[in-house]
């Protein structure tokens, strides 16, 4: 376009109805060749239709983004303003509605036009008088001319849409409010047309004439009206005052409002506006700026770098980053077509943009509109496949244009579908009059234009029929007529007739809505339950054939398709076989109910065999016999998770290979249960406790739809309510454990940690004891225990309690260490030592110490051992010195707290009574044959190995963790703690012992020791 000299620009300035772009037209028209921008794609139609009337169709060419008619030598050009060919020479240029340059989405494009689109005797630039300043800024030698106002536009005040008058624009800002309003005045004043700028310009053009012919007298309409529409308007009520700008709902500024206002009233005719719809009256102030149009002239123009830099994608990215030098300039937010470059920039469509040709095509592809309006990620997927398909083929794939365009090509359905059919398709419109983008280009312009007509005409028809009716009876009145249409139901479930709320539909239970004064309800009742019983039939035709996603069984038991309440679920003839209830009205009887119930009992079935598949295995596994197929049977009863205490002797009874079979099931042998761990998770639980307290109280009881969200916050650990049954909860997969309820598996993480722990000795571990050991096999809480069940303290304790551990807490004092002590110590700690193997051979799915005594296993095995090596510091202090009683006890002792495994101390007990008695009066004989069934079968002590005869310990200097001499004179005790209980004089005796047994290996390795 030729950049002309700066006298040739001028301004024509003013409100609206003061013939500017009347004007422009005749000035371009006595050029020989010309171009016009507009500002919307329905403005540039009506424009080009007058065009043609006066110069012909074969001179007059049209291009928009979704559009292009073009003969084989205009003369003439009309676009939109985003269309503009800048590299055209034309003697005069015209820019429509030049203070859109304000606007955050499209304010750039008209700023670039206004500071570059010249023509080559003359430019105009038409817009509002508050552009008058920032033009004088810009354009400094550009001629300003401003026009008045042909009528007068005075404020009349709020009234009732009901009572609006005739020829009245009424004007909202959603479509939502756009047909509500529609609908009532079709009501009560017989019909009106509709005008939206997401409209088609066919679509527009009809509703349009609806309303210029005189078939209605009302137009309701967005501020699509306020950019350049000639109609007949005398009266213009704003039904609201705020918009959603893509950003944020925001109030009209007195401009806009003057824009739209300024409608009412044509040529010498004048014209009105005021409020309706509840929207509240204007102040004094806001009424005078738009009875004056005096309006805060515009000081900032949006504005985005146009001279782009396309050697690489980065470089093309800074260049649109550059800010403004001029101070009535501003760099634009980032734009659509911004996002979808920085989208493509990040995935494989950077790969295809090397070089100057390959960026600019990625620029040009990331221009196309969203004009459905659907996510940046969405539209930039879309982008992304057409631009990878120009790199890689030279034209976008022609099976996904056909896929994309044949998705669009169909004209049934409401209003709101056709609306989105038409917004789809104009995307393909769009590239369809694309450059070199498609194979075939002028196939698919006609294939685009022709469905986007016959959609514009169908949407035309729905309107009409929708909002065009001058029958004005009221709902009941056609009820009672029988003369029933289609009812509309909308995504909330309402069911509207005629404009009117019958009610709500959920699944296929129709609610019906009451109102104020209706004398008979049981009529409308019949009347529209008529109306929904053939949605309802297809309602019931849809679930029938709907795929599996669309149900869900929910924690309240009630089965959803499409998020509406359909059936719930009852008590059936077995645990996993449970009965469907369908929620629905007797519209839904016969053939459809039967549908209808065998896909819902299907998709239930498949529900419980995919969800539950590892339980429902275990009802009859194959190669599994014996006591082996009774637990897996237990298990499938109980939901895929058993306590162990339940079949203690049973699993006590399987040999390896079996267990192995039962571990191929997915079946976990845990220390306090055996369960299946995939049964474990979230989805599984919660269908469980569902099947669960069907057959056990009932869906409604406590817990049953609490406890599954527990189950999905992760918490490994909860305080128990104590409303809700427990077993509820071990049907959740945790087991209650005192106050609280802890996972099963953390359970067993639990055990694993603290089994090693009771294990260890002391006295003979090499190295830095692990945390939490202690002696006598007992263990100190961590911190690792805590943060494992998420509690401490005596939430934790009461944990421990309720599996049986058992708390030895002792005051924390120094004891004396001496040489002799240390000396002596030795032999009873490798007499501890030699039971350590036996406690250590528990196999990997044995239970922990401290459970009952059924689930001990193997562990039982090595139980005497490992009490008969335990200290006994509870019952004798260690002997101290005089001299050590010097320190003062502090005013709070602290104290060693040390878990025990369950009955220790009631052994330990009986174990020392005999110690309390006089040793003159124990029966020696007696606590020989006691010392032999309590002794392992093992081998002798080595020779040598007792202290000599006589020989005796000093004074109060007892190695630590012995026990005290019941009696001075009974000598030193030897390697075993039990040996105390013999008479001194007794010969060691050789013990016979079973060569396969685990202590022949022990006795073996002893003798190399030794």
């Amino acid at each position: 376009m030729t950049i002309a000299p700066s006298q040739t620009v001028k301004a024509i300035l003013g409100p609206t109805n003061t013939g500017k772009t009347y004007f422009a037209i005749e000035r371009m028209l006595s050029y020989p060749t010309g171009m016009i921008g507009l500002p919307l794609r329905l403005l540039a139609r009506e424009v080009y239709a007058r065009v043609v009337e006066r110069v012909g169709d074969g001179a007059v060419a049209l291009v928009t983004g979704e559009e292009r008619i073009i003969p084989a030598k205009p003369r003439y050009w009309v676009a939109t303003v985003e269309a503009m060919p800048m590299d055209i020479h034309v003697d005069c240029v015209v820019v429509d509605e030049i203070q859109t340059a304000v606007d955050f989405d499209r304010g750039h494009i008209f700023t670039d036009r206004i500071l570059k689109a010249r023509g080559f005797y003359e430019t105009l630039l038409l817009g509002s008088w508050t552009m008058a300043s920032v033009v004088r800024k810009l354009l400094p030698h550009a001629e300003i001319i401003e026009r008045p106002r042909f009528s007068q536009l005075t404020y009349s005040g709020s009234k009732k849409i009901s009572r609006q008058p005739a020829r009245s624009a009424i004007v909202a800002f959603s479509a939502r409010q756009v047909y509500a309003i529609a609908e009532l005045i079709r009501r009560e004043r017989g019909g009106a047309a509709v005008v939206m700028g997401a409209l088609s310009p066919r679509t527009r053009n009809a509703q349009v004439e609806l309303y210029q012919n005189g078939d209605v007298d009302f137009l309701v309409a967005t501020d699509a009206i306020g950019m350049g529409l000639n109609l007949d308007i005398h009266h213009v009520a704003f039904a609201d005052d705020t918009k959603f700008d893509g950003r944020q709902s925001r109030p009209l500024t007195p401009s806009e409002l003057g824009q739209i206002a300024g409608r009412a009233g044509r040529h010498k005719r004048n014209g009105t506006f005021g409020v309706t719809g509840g929207t509240e009256g204007f102040d004094e102030e806001l009424v005078v700026q738009l009875e004056t149009h005096d309006f805060e002239p515009v000081k900032v123009l949006q504005w985005r770098n146009s001279v782009l830099d396309f050697s690489s994608i980065e470089r093309l990215r800074r260049s649109l980053e550059i800010s403004p030098t001029d101070k009535v300039l501003t760099r634009v937010p980032v734009a659509t077509d911004q996002l979808a470059l920085e989208f493509l920039s990040r995935n494989e469509a950077a790969n295809y943009a090397r070089g100057h040709e390959a960026v600019k095509l990625l620029w040009e592809c990331c221009q196309t509109p969203d004009y459905q309006g659907i996510s940046p990620a969405a539209h930039g997927e879309i982008i992304t496949r057409i631009f990878t398909d120009l790199r890689r083929h030279g034209a976008a794939n022609e099976d996904w244009i056909v896929e994309q365009v044949r998705f669009c090509d169909n004209s049934e359905g409401d209003i709101d579908t056709l609306s989105n059919r038409i917004k789809q398709i104009r995307t393909w419109t769009f590239v369809a009059n694309r450059k070199n983008w498609l194979a075939d280009p002028s196939h698919w312009r006609e294939k685009t234009r022709d469905i986007e007509d016959r959609l514009s005409d169908a949407l035309h028809e729905r309107l009409t029929q929708r909002f065009v009716d001058r029958r004005t009876s009221v709902l009941l009145r056609h009820l009672k007529d029988k003369r029933m249409v289609s009812p509309e139901i909308n995504e909330r479930g309402e069911v509207r007739l005629e404009g009117h709320l019958l009610g709500t539909l959920e699944g296929f239970r129709f609610t019906l809505a009451r109102a104020d004064g209706e004398v008979d309800v049981k009529g409308i009742r019949a009347a529209a339950d008529q109306a929904v019983a053939p949605e309802i039939r297809n309602r019931a035709d849809r679930l029938a054939g709907a795929p599996n996603e669309e149900f869900v069984l929910a924690t309240d038991g009630r089965l959803r398709w499409r998020g509406d309440v359909v059936a719930e679920l009852a008590e059936g003839d077995t645990l996993y076989r449970p009965r469907i209830i369908m929620l629905a009205d007797e519209s839904l009887t016969g053939p459809d109910l039967e549908r209808v119930q065998d896909r819902l009992s299907l998709w239930l079935r498949h529900h419980i065999n995919t969800t539950l598949e590892q339980v429902m295995a275990l009802e009859a596994p194959a190669d599994i016999e014996g006591s082996a197929r009774g637990i897996a049977y237990r298990l499938y009863e109980h939901l895929g998770l058993l306590p162990r205490a339940e079949v203690a002797d049973e699993v006590k009874a399987l040999d390896q290979d079996v267990r192995g079979k039962l571990r191929k099931l997915g079946i976990k042998f845990g220390a306090y249960h055996i369960y299946l761990p995939l049964s474990l998770k979230p989805a599984p639980r919660e269908l469980a406790l569902i099947l669960f307290a069907l057959k056990n109280g009932g869906i409604r009881q406590p817990g049953v739809t609490d406890i599954p969200h527990i189950v999905l916050s992760g918490r490994t650990s909860f305080l128990v309510d104590p409303e809700v049954d427990t077993r509820l909860y071990e049907i959740a997969g945790f087991k209650v454990a005192g106050k609280r309820a802890v996972r099963v598996d953390i359970l067993e993480r639990l055990a694993d940690i603290i089994r090693p722990l009771i294990a260890i000795d002391p006295a003979r571990y090499q190295g830095e004891l692990p945390s939490g050991a202690a002696e006598g096999n007992g263990f100190r809480v961590t911190v690792e225990m805590t943060s494992l069940l998420g509690c401490s303290g005596q939430d934790f304790a009461s944990i421990l309690s309720s599996l049986g551990y058992r708390l030895r807490r002792t005051p924390k004092v120094a004891a004396p260490v001496e040489a002799v002590a240390a000396t002596d110590a030795a032999p009873a700690e490798e007499a501890v030592s030699t039971e350590a193997p036996a406690a250590e051979a528990v196999a990997e799915d044995a239970p922990v110490v401290g459970e009952a005594a059924p689930e001990t296993v193997v562990a039982e095995e090595a139980a005497p051992a490992a009490e008969e090596a335990a200290p006994a510091a509870e019952e004798a202090a260690p002997a101290t010195d005089a001299s050590a009683e010097v320190e003062a006890a502090p005013a709070e002792p602290e104290f060693d707290e040390i878990w025990f495994p369950g009955g220790r101390r009631q052994n330990e007990q009986r174990r020392h009574e005999p110690r309390r008695r006089d040793a003159a009066n124990a029966d020696a004989p007696a606590r020989e044959r006691r010392n032999d069934r309590q002794r392992p079968k093992g081998p002798t002590r080595p020779e040598g190995s007792a202290r000599p005869e006589g020989a005796e310990r000093p004074r109060n200097t007892r190695p630590a963790n012995t026990r005290p001499k019941a009696e001075e004179g009974r000598g030193v005790p030897e390697k075993n703690e039990r040996n105390d209980r013999r008479p001194p004089q007794r010969e060691e005796r050789k013990v016979a012992f079973d060569p396969d047994s685990p202590f022949a290996a022990l006795a073996a390795l002893r003798g190399k020791k030794d």
